[in-house]
């Protein structure tokens, strides 16, 4: 059964290469287009760095012929002031001495013409006193010298001011420039990831040959029926039809899907030889005889702690193999995983283990009711779970079933009730308990549906193929966990310990017919798609009663064998308008 059912026409083998082709051409010119910005961003970087140098350079230039020029001024404007100070000096003392000479002939003849008589001896210059130069020419010329050293300053502080903010505003646009570079070189890498998601994605959804990825619930559950549950009403477009192939590419497209057929018919084999395994494994009250040849007894009684066993060992096999397998089919599993154990998505986390969960008490109570009441009826029971998912989807996604949907409801209750009502009319084969039985099988289907219902919520969120591995370590840690507690003496496990070698190697059969069914069921989805495996997975029920009656000459009342046949026909009449649905809307 799949979260999604995606079904479309097959494309012929020059259309897949053509794809092929434009998405490596749409890589290479994104790769082209990002070395390009990348490498102009990195000239531009390696440019502004060189200016920023030069820059440096001619300020460190300037400031040192400011320091030169400054002291030349200094040493020419003191010399020429001493200069000038020895000129002002000479005249002021010719002027003074002129002066003093006129005065003192002047004074000399007006004491003459008093006195009546001339004076014969000249007086002595030193007896008159000599006035000395004015200070203001000296204070005048520090006061300009001052203001010349104060503005030249001020302007190369100004000046320096401005360099400093250049420069600062220089390295803000390279680291800017940085970061955009890496914006973008981010930017393309999610463009260059996104068009690969999406075209991996178109090719998976519109060529169901080439997807690289089976349905987890189909894949996880050791029952694995294969109806297509409703899904919601915002699910993924068909892809509309192709035009005809050419006849080498139909005949091609003809023997695949004849070969997903055959590998769906050898999965369900499989899980059909798997659950007359598990109905051997448990004891009865007679040893049962195989092939009508030998007769074997079971290896563990039937119980809930004694299926939790059982179901442990099965999963230490699968626990063993299963990376392997999940490598081989899909090789970005661990990637997938990596990314989903390292996100923060608490709702997908809770989707995730909760659908584990469910899964965990669907397979535990599914062993109890096998260990019951034959296995083709517990298995034609367990069918009542496309029933609870359909309702369920209509009522979380507004998925309202078609008419078809509730004539298959109604033709899975009746078959029920004509499988059932046998069982209850007579003794269990093997002394198991009826109603047991019966109520497991119908808490195992319920508790599946709630597996699919979540699995539907987390699809498209994480890859079926890490999702089915997670859900596989996810119940062998619930089966752990329950066997650790303890339980009630009616719950809790019942061996033997000299059986234990029969029980291991139980699990590993058990282990070991998972696993291949797993393989088979993924190749046949590849090749066919999954509506058509899904088809086939509705032979599961009788199937498996055919094979008990071959193996261990399970018989089953014709009443019954009716009820099996109605719930199986039902079952496939709803794969099949599943199928059918979205081709009619194309058209």
């Amino acid at each position: 059964m799949a979260n999604r059912n995606r079904y479309s026409p097959k494309g012929d083998a020059g259309d897949a290469q053509s794809a092929e082709q434009v998405l490596n051409s749409v890589m290479q010119e994104l790769d082209a287009l990002h070395e390009n910005v990348k490498g102009q961003l990195n000239q531009d970087i390696t440019r502004l760095q060189t200016e920023k140098n030069h820059l440096i350079e001619d300020i460190e230039g300037l400031r040192e012929q400011y320091r030169k020029l400054q002291s030349q001024q200094m040493e020419s404007l003191s010399g020429r002031y001493i200069q000038q100070q020895q000129l002002w000096l000479k005249q002021l003392a010719q002027i003074l001495a002129h002066n003093l000479q006129d005065l003192l002939v002047q004074r000399f003849n007006e004491l003459s013409a008093n006195s009546g008589h001339s004076l014969s001896s000249p007086i002595p210059s030193g007896e008159f006193p000599i006035p000395m130069p004015p200070s203001n020419y000296d204070e005048r010329a520090s006061e300009l010298l001052a203001a010349l050293d104060e503005r030249i300053d001020r302007s190369f502080q100004m000046l320096e001011q401005d360099l400093s903010s250049y420069e600062s505003e220089l390295s803000m646009r390279l680291n800017n420039m940085k970061t955009l570079e890496l914006q973008g070189e981010e930017l393309l890498q999610n463009l260059v990831n996104r068009i690969r998601e999406e075209l991996v994605e178109e090719e998976y959804l519109d060529n169901p040959f080439d997807a690289q990825d089976s349905y987890p619930e189909e894949a996880t559950n050791s029952i694995r029926p294969q109806v297509l549950p409703p899904t919601p009403a915002d699910a993924p477009r068909q892809a509309f039809p192709q035009p005809s192939a050419a006849p080498a590419a139909v005949a091609t497209a003809t023997s695949q899907v004849q070969a997903g057929l055959i590998l769906a018919l050898s999965s369900a084999v499989v899980l059909s030889l798997f659950n007359v395994c598990l109905r051997i494994l448990i004891k009865s009250r007679n040893p049962r005889m195989i092939f009508g040849v030998f007769e074997l007894d079971g290896v563990v009684t039937r119980g809930f702690g004694n299926s939790l066993l059982i179901l442990l060992m099965r999963l230490i096999v699968v626990m063993a193999l299963m990376p392997v397998l999940a490598t081989f089919l899909y090789p970005s599993v661990w990637k997938d995983l990596k990314r989903f154990f390292y996100s923060r998505d608490l709702s997908l986390w809770s989707k995730v283990l909760g659908s584990a969960f469910f899964l965990f008490l669907s397979q535990v109570l599914i062993y109890l009711a096998i260990g019951n009441i034959p296995a083709g009826i517990a298995i034609t029971i367990f069918f009542i779970y496309p029933i609870v998912t359909v309702l369920g989807s209509w009522f979380l996604f507004g998925a309202r079933p078609s008419t078809i949907g509730f004539l298959a409801m109604l033709g899975i209750t009746a078959g029920l009730i004509l499988v059932g009502s046998p069982s209850f009319a007579a003794p269990a084969p093997g002394g198991g308990n009826v109603e047991v039985g019966v109520a497991a099988a119908l808490a195992s289907g319920i508790t599946f549906a709630g597996y699919v219902l979540l699995t539907q919520m987390a699809a498209g969120k994480l890859h079926p193929i890490p999702f089915s591995l997670v859900n596989f370590g996810a119940i062998f840690v619930f089966s752990s966990l329950s066997l650790w507690v303890p339980l009630s003496e009616n719950l809790a496990p019942k061996i033997d310990q000299n059986v234990w070698p029969g029980l291991i190697v139980g699990g590993v059969v058990l282990g070991v017919l998972t696993l291949f069914s797993y393989l088979l069921n993924n190749f046949a989805i590849r090749f066919a798609g999954a509506a058509l495996a899904s088809v086939i997975g509705t032979l599961g029920p009788a199937m498996t009663a055919l094979f008990g009656f071959i193996i261990i000459n399970e018989k089953l009342q014709p009443v019954a064998i009716l009820g099996m046949a109605v719930v199986t026909l039902s079952v496939a009449a709803m794969s099949v308008e599943r199928m059918v649905a979205p081709q009619k809307k194309a058209t």
